[in-house]
């Protein structure tokens, strides 16, 4: 079972360089963007986390570019969840073009930690509960 969401981002000025195309660091916020609306989709958002007492940093991130987009560019962000049976989630990312065209790809991995900062080793009650109602336990 693969757990998807698109979500449209319409490219403003402040995120583009002098020649009118994105900035490549502007790729991974997109990727945020794009985990945002998937984890509030489907109940696993950062407040989620948050209220069961973790947080999900960042331990690695991948972006390979292949076009630019442009300014005013209405691109398209394919967020897939990763399913694993270690405790962290996984994402993988395709950025569209107006036109259809793969821009970018990526990847993030998320670790769980407490809210004092200690890393997690078993996966949360949550998260748990939370793969099992979709259908990944």
């Amino acid at each position: 079972m693969e757990l998807k969401k698109l979500t449209n981002i319409r490219i403003r000025f402040n995120e583009t360089d002098p020649l009118g195309i994105v900035w490549h660091g502007n790729y991974i916020a997109y990727f945020e963007d794009g985990r945002e609306d998937f984890c509030n989709k489907h109940g696993i958002s950062y407040i989620d986390a948050k209220a069961n007492g973790f947080a999900t940093p960042i331990v690695e991130s991948i972006c390979k570019h292949k076009l630019p987009l442009k300014y005013g560019d209405i691109a398209t962000i394919e967020t897939t969840y990763v399913d694993t049976p270690a405790n962290k989630m996984i994402f993988t990312y395709i950025i569209y073009n107006p036109k259809g065209e793969v821009v970018c790809t990526g990847k993030t991995t998320q670790v769980f930690i407490t809210d004092k900062g200690d890393l997690v080793l078993n996966i949360p009650e949550f998260f748990a509960a939370w793969k099992k109602k979709v259908g990944l336990l």
